[in-house]
């Protein structure tokens, strides 16, 4: 389905099948961690937590991590490393998942509206001038390089002064 098809359909089916795409996907992730968890529980690795401190980490999660399930879905790249902690810490299913519909609807109503919006001005600017939208891309790629590049020197500086000390 192209994007075109999707900017033509009526709006509640967009945000129900958006809806739909990040529950599934969100669920998917949880029970990935919940069953990487439980799998650690069996084996000799896991004799090393004590039970008096698992316990008070999901407590911890149970209290605390439907807010941050529910907050993800606003931001950019935390909706799979908080979904995938809630399935590790092994978030109580009656917290997760009022959580994940309460995120989920926020998501897809907001990638319904501005986000397809704003694909669509990027898509209809790229096919308007794609020398502006290879520039654009270079230009994006130098920004990624120089971060990554600066964030190791940054390392490398802070790794040397632990030696020295």
């Amino acid at each position: 389905m192209s994007l075109d098809q999707i900017l033509e359909l009526p709006f509640e089916v967009a945000v129900a099948a958006l809806f739909v795409v990040v529950f599934c996907r969100t669920n998917a992730i949880y029970w990935v961690g919940r069953g990487l968890s439980a799998g650690y529980g069996r084996t000799r690795l896991s004799n090393r937590w004590s039970t008096e401190r698992l316990v008070g980490a999901r407590r911890v999660i149970d209290r605390y991590g439907p807010f941050a399930v529910v907050l993800t879905f606003l931001t950019v790249g935390l909706q799979t490393a908080v979904n995938f902690a809630a399935g590790v810490g092994r978030m109580r299913l009656r917290y997760y998942i009022p959580a994940t519909i309460v995120g989920s609807t926020a998501w897809a109503l907001l990638y319904a509206t501005v986000g397809l919006a704003v694909m669509d001005l990027i898509f209809d600017q790229a096919a308007a001038s794609p020398w502006a939208c290879a520039v654009a891309a270079a230009v994006g790629g130098a920004v990624v390089v120089r971060l990554a590049v600066s964030r190791r020197r940054r390392k490398r500086t802070a790794e040397a002064t632990r030696v020295d000390a």
